[in-house]
């Protein structure tokens, strides 16, 4: 993010981070089980969600996660690409008719997790029970709040560029409907921090 804690400007634009972090970014992939992002963040960025900036091999790829209530994820984006496989998490009002084209040739795996919108402790029991117990969490700012928010949040990493973007409609690291209180903020414990490259890298336990 940058310092003044944008993730994206109002227009989307988020090419932040230096070359060293994205090199962190992806060993830190390469060490996990699952990544996991939100629709929006699909529809966004596109992302291959894969370890592809340094050497590593197919089985490094961790499961990408997509956290999408409606089925939203479109079939011919990146996310569903045979580098890596794929798991999609909806509600029931998900169209079948969508699902049925995320599933199509083995695209994705599609879970029905709760009613309007994706339960997200049922996707972690869904997810333990795979086998995933590692999980890295690259936002963006909704589902940020909304896993903080249900506490399945244990460790937080930031970036922090040497830059300010502000704008009041660009997308902060957490957004979310927010607390109302400071007394109701969620609490952290100062693990690490580093400079990387022009970079601040910061590591937080959430207590």
């Amino acid at each position: 993010m940058t310092l003044d804690g944008k993730i994206a400007t109002q227009k989307g634009s988020s090419e932040i981070s230096g070359q060293e972090d994205l090199l962190r970014v992806h060993r830190l992939r390469k060490e996990m089980d699952g990544i996991m992002v939100g629709i929006n963040t699909v529809l966004a960025d596109d992302p291959r969600l894969t370890v592809h900036k340094i050497s590593s091999n197919p089985e490094d790829n961790p499961l990408r996660v997509v956290v999408d209530s409606k089925a939203r994820t479109p079939p011919e984006y990146r996310i569903l690409n045979p580098e890596a496989p794929t798991l999609i998490a909806v509600s029931q009002e998900a169209s079948p008719d969508k699902i049925k084209a995320l599933e199509e040739d083995g695209k994705a795996e599609v879970i029905i997790c709760g009613d309007k919108q994706v339960d997200l402790n049922c996707l972690m029991d869904e997810l333990g029970n795979k086998g995933i117990k590692t999980l890295m969490l690259e936002g963006g700012s909704t589902l940020n709040y909304s896993m903080l928010g249900a506490g399945l949040v244990n460790e937080i990493r930031v970036c922090i560029a040497p830059m300010i973007a502000g704008g009041v409609k660009a997308k902060t690291l957490v957004d979310g409907k927010g607390v109302d209180y400071m007394k109701d903020a969620f609490r952290l414990n100062l693990k690490k921090s580093y400079s990387l490259g022009k970079d601040l890298i910061i590591e937080y336990e959430v207590l």
